[in-house]
């Protein structure tokens, strides 16, 4: 059985898209295996999950770059741990336009690169920048038998509001030139203070804009959450409070997945 394909985005920083995929990946691999991939040149995934923050110098020529450039994901995979893997990205990630184009490779690179991989983990989760490049559209054209899946950030404010359908454009564009598998898996609020006012104006309009798009699960900003980035997950004391949201929206993401899950032919 081939991975199932997640790519966590929009077009907006500050939503919450590397801690989600990063926390997603880490609650995955309790029970199946898992494949991070960093797709956003400030590799905040990438020192989430591994805890280095020099990641210039320390994954200096092993990362998603080099695997899209040569072809082959096998040789930058990273064990993070039992059941997560991740392939790694830094800030020479910025030069991949100009390299595909000095190689002449298309949007269908990083499917490519995966290839060899496809069927050695359940689920591949990418995080992808905040911008409509191809760290962005390369992940939603990458498709599995599986299915590929795309879920869309939102942090409650008017600015991502309307990212949303430039994002929701970018997933039907990708979906019908180079990934037809590729599916919506839906809106997830992850809202910047939750005791906002606002944030039931914006829920009821994402409700009315996007009937049945939106995730029950709303991801409420907590200080436990954010300092994972520091304690990490292992032998962390507040690890399960830092996780309350995170748990229910992947049960939810799974059971979505299920549900919308291509049927093989026969």
């Amino acid at each position: 059985m081939t991975a199932k394909i997640v790519t966590f985005g929009i077009s907006k920083g500050g939503c919450s898209k590397s801690t989600s995929s990063g926390i997603t990946s880490f609650l995955l691999s309790n029970e199946e295996r898992v494949l991070a991939i960093d797709m956003d040149g400030q590799g905040n995934l990438t020192s989430f999950l591994t805890g280095e923050y020099d990641i210039c110098n320390v994954f200096e020529d092993r990362t998603i770059l080099e695997a899209i450039l040569q072809g082959d994901a096998r040789p930058y995979i990273i064990k993070v741990k039992e059941n997560l893997d991740l392939i790694p990205a830094n800030d020479f990630l910025a030069t991949l336009p100009r390299k595909m184009f000095d190689k002449g490779l298309n949007l269908d690179a990083l499917q490519n690169a995966l290839k060899p991989v496809m069927e050695d983990y359940d689920w591949i989760i990418i995080d992808t920048p905040p911008a409509l490049s191809e760290q962005t559209v390369m992940p939603l054209s990458t498709s599995s038998e599986a299915g590929s899946y795309a879920v869309v950030m939102f942090d409650g404010s008017m600015f991502a509001y309307y990212a949303i359908p430039k994002f929701l454009e970018i997933i039907e564009g990708a979906k019908e030139r180079y990934n037809p598998s590729l599916q919506t898996a839906g809106v997830l609020f992850s809202l910047i203070d939750a005791r906002a006012k606002e944030n039931e104006v914006m829920i009821e309009a994402v409700d009315e804009d996007y009937p049945d798009m939106k995730f029950n699960t709303i991801i409420k900003r907590k200080a436990s959450t954010r300092r994972l980035a520091i304690e990490g997950f292992e032998g962390n004391a507040e690890l399960k409070n830092a996780l309350e949201y995170y748990i229910p929206f992947v049960k939810e993401l799974k059971e979505r997945v299920s549900q919308k899950q291509p049927q093989r032919s026969n």
